[in-house]
């Protein structure tokens, strides 16, 4: 009886949801701190040669210089999205700016191995800050569902377009000035979006806050740390050894442990319940379905266009760039899609339009090709719309099942699941480009320059397993809505 009295009072005291009247310049600070988060997700790849020559970094290290961004992002969201609920959305994002642009100058001037990995942890955390209570702070600013999803959009297209120019900033930036350049950037514009979110950023928060449980906060911070760092290994040396094993473990019981204290406590940490609407479940299944998919591609294209292409790492990155605008574009266009067509078929629509593209991206890579780089214009745009116009709806839907006063949560959750579903798809997709790469052995093709193609076969089977699982997601999304109209 006192947890319903408790959600009586939150539901009499929801926070004030009025239009702000500087909600774009809001909407556009936000974005801006978002490109900086994506960016900086990708900026060190092209970065690495640069920065091993000058640190000397072991394997093992290097792998954790790359990594502990992600890894610290994904383990501190759920955590930063409540905490941002009590004291506040707005304190929560201007502590992440300092953070990371403090952390920026730290991971530019590092001298050592063990400084860099600190300073990207560090960056990780500020980030962690950022993302959470950003699309919190978008419900509260934009209160009209469609003006909320016209401006999910445009924050989802921000940090696609931030993840796919990060590898074309780093390789500018580092072959000008040094990899240390790559993070100074982000030194001006954190303390620029800094002073201005001060001044125009409102404040909100959970009018009714319920009880910080650390026990709580230690297991879900030590789970999903367990289990991004198995996917992310697993992806990052294509295979499964005993340490990943044990990781992926021990972080799926810790959630476990989690999920059961939070179904206990009469004021969890997460609540779970918002599971229970099968909109929400749907978005996100969507969102890890799509974003892994589509960070996978990222990924893969990279390699696969340097490696059986012989591109150099700056053309690798601009060869991306239609990809990039026409996420962004999907992004833009999902609200007016949504408007006409209605979420469900609009979302179909897209994801059927993504895994079309990875199709016929696979369709052509399997053939050989020709060498050229315009036949792979068309389906990296289809791909790169598609993509957009569900991380789009994705975001919107699962931000408008929740109620307001717990939108940091659903923010937390939408934002773990997109860095879960990244990690799961470059190691699970990772793993069936070196099976079918080892099937084929390496010296199955030789083209004119006397690089290896047995590399274009497993990345064909990448594009062909990815069009199946988002096919899939798409006729359930579909068979769903199928079944919600016939009741």
């Amino acid at each position: 009886m006192a947890h319903s009295d408790t959600e009586c009072l939150a539901a009499a005291r929801v926070e004030k949801t009025e239009p702000a009247q500087n909600r774009w310049a809001v909407l556009a600070v936000l974005c801006v701190s978002l490109v900086l988060c994506g960016i900086d997700l990708t900026v060190l790849h092209v970065a690495v040669p640069s920065m091993s020559r000058e640190l000397h970094p072991g394997d093992t290290a290097l792998l954790w210089i790359v990594d502990v961004y992600a890894l610290t992002v994904a383990s501190l969201l759920v955590t930063c999205g409540t905490l941002g609920d009590r004291i506040g959305r707005k304190r929560m994002v201007l502590g992440g700016f300092a953070l990371f642009g403090t952390a920026s100058a730290a991971a530019a001037f590092s001298s050592s191995t063990g400084e860099l990995i600190a300073a990207r942890a560090a960056l990780g955390a500020g980030a962690a800050m950022i993302m959470a209570s950003t699309v919190a702070l978008l419900r509260v600013v934009f209160p009209d569902a469609r003006e909320r999803a016209v401006a999910l959009g445009i924050w989802t297209a921000a940090h696609s377009v931030g993840a796919a120019v990060g590898p074309l900033v780093g390789g500018v930036v580092t072959e000008r000035w040094g990899w240390g350049a790559a993070f100074l950037v982000n030194v001006p514009i954190a303390a620029v979006i800094l002073v201005i979110g001060a001044r125009i950023v409102p404040e909100s928060k959970n009018p009714a806050p319920r009880r910080w449980d650390m026990t709580s906060v230690a297991l879900s911070i030590a789970g999903l740390a367990s289990v991004v760092y198995a996917l992310k290994q697993a992806g990052a040396h294509l295979a499964v050894s005993p340490g990943v094993l044990l990781a992926a473990a021990t972080g799926t019981l810790l959630l476990r442990l989690f999920i059961r204290r939070q179904r206990r406590l009469a004021e969890p940490l997460l609540d779970l319940s918002l599971f229970a609407s099968r909109r929400f479940s749907r978005a996100t299944l969507c969102v890890v379905v799509c974003f892994g998919s589509y960070v996978a591609l990222l990924f893969f294209l990279t390699q696969w266009l340097q490696q059986a292409r012989g591109y150099a790492p700056l053309h690798a990155g601009l060869a991306l760039m239609p990809l990039a605008a026409a996420n962004a574009v999907g992004a833009a266009n999902a609200p007016w899609l949504s408007g006409r067509w209605g979420a469900h078929r609009a979302l179909t629509g897209a994801l059927t339009t993504f895994a079309a593209a990875l199709a016929a991206l696979a369709g052509f890579v399997a053939s050989g090709g020709t060498g050229a780089y315009g036949p792979l214009v068309p389906p990296l745009l289809a791909a790169g719309y598609g993509a957009g116009i569900v991380m789009t709806l994705g975001a919107d839907t699962i931000m408008g099942a929740a109620r307001p006063e717990r939108s940091g949560e659903a923010a937390a959750i939408q934002e773990t699941a997109f860095e879960l579903g990244a990690g799961l798809g470059v190691a699970v997709l990772g793993t069936v480009l070196t099976g079918v790469s080892r099937l084929r052995g390496p010296a199955a093709h030789t083209g004119a320059s006397g690089t290896g193609y047995a590399y274009d076969n497993g990345f064909a089977a990448v594009c062909a397993v990815a069009a199946v699982g988002v096919g899939v997601t798409a006729a359930l999304v579909a068979s769903s809505h199928r079944r919600k109209r016939s009741r």
